[in-house]
């Protein structure tokens, strides 16, 4: 099975690190030691981004996995 040329999850992934990542140099930058609760807030929303795609992820890849079985025998069974 061929690999699309732009994954959507990886680029969801990357893209809700990197504004966590800049949301906490922000909170710093603007709040110092104030900032270090939402800090906090804003890291485990990033955990759990990351948890949510990688189910996503192995959700889709279990899916797809089924198909192709599913194809296969279909194809072994009319031959």
């Amino acid at each position: 099975m061929a690999r699309p040329a732009f994954d959507t999850l990886r680029a969801l992934a990357i893209a809700s690190q990197a504004t966590g990542f800049i949301l906490i140099i922000t909170l710093e930058t603007l709040m110092g030691d104030a900032a270090r609760p939402w800090q906090g807030w804003t890291l485990a929303a990033m955990v759990l981004a990351a948890l949510w795609l990688a189910l996503v992820r192995l959700y889709r890849r279990n899916r797809a996995r089924k198909a192709m079985a599913r194809r296969l025998a279909d194809d072994d069974d009319g031959s």
